[in-house]
């Protein structure tokens, strides 16, 4: 069998990408007379029961590449995870919220715009709780597609694509707890316009990331909310891109609740009055 596909069929990958990733760090396995070859291609042809080696299965611990950069995020910061009721904003394939199960979590609430995309390990998990076809954008105060929403999350982690961040936060925020930490990955190809970019989505001008930093800071700032760091991705996204994290907080959280509700109060008027304008043809 291929030992891409031997590595997916043990389940010391979660995919094939996964598996050629291991691959690249280094896999060895054990031929019939004792000793060990080194694999050297993605299809080298491996005995189905031969014994494996990683070399290196950093990538091993989590079903993606984000839970790598999100424990790397975590041990930065020094944001403790044990017992938090966590909110993961594009889920995918489910590599934060292995992080965030993996560093003790009480629950994760995973939302993704797309559908059966999460690993079957997390979806499986009692913590996890994944809700599809939500678009982050969207989501509203007390949002009655979010599990006791109202009731809000200790920690909020994130890692969305196609999209800018700042078109992200207004609808995330609400949903964290007044005395909760925001901490989201920031991808720079999707904070800048399409000329700022090159070929294959990199951003290979160091020049935009003050730029791009300084974007999320005041977006973050004009919802209130004071960002306590801004710190490097441990690891490049999959594309090569260097990408950065964002923490933030409530700086007053006595006075988050009232203005919550006052938000809520608000969208909920909204709502009335649209449904009157539909129902009177306006």
């Amino acid at each position: 069998m291929r030992i891409d596909q031997l590595l997916v069929e043990r389940g010391l990958a979660a995919s094939r990408s996964q598996a050629q990733r291991l691959i690249a760090g280094g896999v060895k396995w054990q031929q019939p007379d004792g000793s060990w070859r080194a694999i050297v291609k993605n299809r080298d042809e491996v005995p189905d029961g031969a014994a494996l080696e990683l070399l290196d299965d950093a990538e091993s611990r989590y079903v993606s590449r984000g839970g790598l950069k999100l424990e790397g995020a975590l041990k930065a910061t020094g944001v403790l995870v044990e017992g938090l009721r966590c909110l993961d904003v594009g889920q995918s394939t489910g590599g934060f919220t292995d992080c965030l199960l993996q560093h003790g979590a009480a629950e994760v609430v995973g939302i993704d715009v797309g559908h059966a995309q999460v690993h079957s390990r997390i979806s499986q998990d009692e913590r996890v709780v994944c809700i599809e076809g939500v678009n982050a954008r969207e989501l509203v105060p007390g949002d009655e597609r979010i599990p006791e929403a109202l009731e809000g999350f200790d920690l909020v982690v994130g890692d969305v694509s196609f999209i800018s961040l700042t078109l992200v936060l207004p609808g995330v925020v609400h949903l964290l707890k007044p005395t909760g930490q925001l901490l989201m990955l920031v991808k720079p190809q999707f904070e800048l316009q399409p000329g700022q970019v090159g070929k294959g989505g990199i951003v290979k001008d160091d020049t935009h990331f003050p730029f791009i930093e300084n974007r999320v800071r005041t977006a973050l700032s004009e919802l209130g909310m004071q960002v306590t760091a801004w710190l490097d991705s441990p690891i490049e996204g999959g594309d090569g891109n260097h990408e950065f994290f964002v923490q933030a907080c409530w700086p007053d959280p006595a006075a988050v609740a009232p203005a919550r509700e006052k938000a809520r109060e608000a969208h909920e008027a909204d709502l009335a009055a649209l449904a009157y304008a539909k129902a009177n043809d306006y």
